[in-house]
């Protein structure tokens, strides 16, 4: 079974329209993972717009599935990554000033630099994924890389899907078994919801994790966090 890495940024967004601590973060963590989450993810930014430094720490000792913590490879986030000590890295190419990830690595023209991050990362023994949309000589270097795993970014799926599943898929399986051959471990986010997650853990070879925030979060207002995790748990059997 694909596990369920749920992305709490949306709940740390919530809490620092307000100020204070409500929503709570490191709550909302726990509860997460009472209610059957497999893992937990955070994107710090260097502007704290969510998830904040505090928060980082904080969540640390309550994990007791994975902790996954998403970034672009800086200095000040490699030395965060390294001090916070998480399951596993993903690294994404997303600039500060970007509302959210909008696209994977061009990993062809950032193999060295990516390379070079991924050893550091190893001799953490910290597992590292490489954020990669579906252009196979993008996924054929990553492969230079060292990297454990890769993270399919899905936007371009979930934009199709509604206009024809199949074309939408289709890259996805390639790529998923470019990176198979590869040796590469397959996560997925970005987009993923209850209409077309299904599908896409149907059809996509090898996939180890999907890591889904915005939807989820969004969906837990109406049905509540804990019916939410299990509709999307069902959709990953």
């Amino acid at each position: 079974m694909t596990r369920l890495s749920v992305n709490i940024n949306k709940i740390a967004t919530i809490r620092n329209a307000r100020g204070g601590n409500i929503p709570n973060v490191r709550e909302a963590a726990i509860k997460c993972q009472k209610f059957g989450a497999q893992g937990i993810t955070i994107h710090p930014r260097p502007d704290e717009r969510h998830i904040k430094r505090t928060d980082v720490f904080d969540i640390k000792p309550i994990i007791t599935t994975e902790y996954n913590i998403e970034g672009y490879p800086d200095r000040h986030f490699l030395n965060l990554v390294i001090e916070a000590y998480p399951n596993q890295v993903t690294l994404v190419p997303d600039l500060p000033s970007n509302i959210t990830s909008n696209q994977g690595w061009n990993v062809v023209e950032n193999v060295s630099m990516l390379k070079d991050v991924v050893a550091e990362m190893k001799s953490y023994k910290i597992r590292t994924s490489i954020f990669v949309g579906t252009n196979l000589k993008d996924i054929e270097a990553v492969g230079q890389t060292g990297t454990d795993r890769i993270e399919l970014y899905t936007e371009p799926y979930a934009l199709m899907f509604p206009k024809n599943k199949e074309v939408a898929i289709a890259p996805f399986i390639k790529a998923a078994k470019l990176a198979d051959e590869q040796g590469l471990g397959i996560n997925a986010g970005h987009d993923l919801n209850l209409d077309n997650l299904k599908y896409f853990v149907q059809n996509v070879p090898g996939l180890l994790e999907v890591s889904i925030g915005h939807a989820l979060i969004s969906d837990a207002l109406y049905f509540g966090l804990q019916k939410t995790i299990g509709l999307y748990l069902e959709q990953l059997k």
